[in-house]
């Protein structure tokens, strides 16, 4: 039996906020600075930090099950956009076009994302866990940078060539896979601080601070 956590359902709610708000506002590729990025890469590094203090704090079994609530809710929420797209506008309703070309769903764009959060955010996860039981539990932000180092190297490419590759020229594909990667990571060194107070404040309010020593990483094994 699983021991009961106070703030475990709402770092999940916020997890799942994340994801969803950033794969909505991916539909705009933007300009911040030299870096071209789609929308939602403002918010979607959250969603890394998330995954570390998940699996830092409760451990890789409990973020897995994490991780799987916000890949349904992400394919709940592709699923309904493209039901209401087709359903037929009501008399008066003039705003069909806008509602496709933000909210309409790209089934190319939905296969990228998903594959790429599954990869992206298990690859994260596995890499986090295994560096901690390696360091002993030292040096948090090296672990909390190299996951994110590797799993959003892997997130931003799957998700760039699956999504672009033949929609836009080579070099915009390279230079929107090399600017969201760059701006990611640098998000995560930013807020290493604020991930290390929240570490420290969840691990001393629940009291646990798991080791995965024995842990079945497979990615389908949910029930534990």
């Amino acid at each position: 039996m699983e021991k009961e956590t106070k703030y475990l359902s709402i770092i999940t709610g916020s997890f799942v906020a994340v994801l969803l708000i950033s794969n909505i506002a991916s539909t705009k590729i933007a300009l911040i600075g030299p870096l071209v990025l789609d929308g939602g890469t403002i918010l979607f590094p959250l969603a890394y930090i998330f995954g570390d203090i998940l699996t830092e704090v409760y451990g890789y079994a409990r973020a897995r099950k994490v991780i799987w609530t916000g890949f349904f809710a992400a394919l709940v929420m592709s699923i309904v956009f493209a039901i209401v797209s087709v359903l037929p506008s009501a008399p008066g309703w003039e705003n069909q076009a806008a509602y496709e070309a933000i909210l309409g769903v790209v089934p190319r764009i939905v296969l990228a994302s998903l594959i790429a959060y599954f990869a992206g955010e298990f690859s994260n996860s596995f890499v986090l866990a295994k560096m901690k039981i390696w360091s002993k539990g030292k040096a948090l932000w090296q672990r909390t940078i190299g996951s994110t180092l590797i799993g959003q190297g892997i997130d931003t490419a799957i998700f760039s060539l699956i999504a672009f590759y033949g929609v836009f020229p080579n070099e915009i594909l390279i230079a929107i896979i090399i600017s969201n990667y760059i701006f990611k990571v640098g998000v995560e060194v930013v807020f290493t601080p604020a991930t290390y107070a929240i570490v420290g404040f969840l691990k001393k309010a629940e009291g646990m601070d798991v080791y995965d020593y024995k842990t079945d990483f497979s990615p389908f094994k949910i029930d534990a």
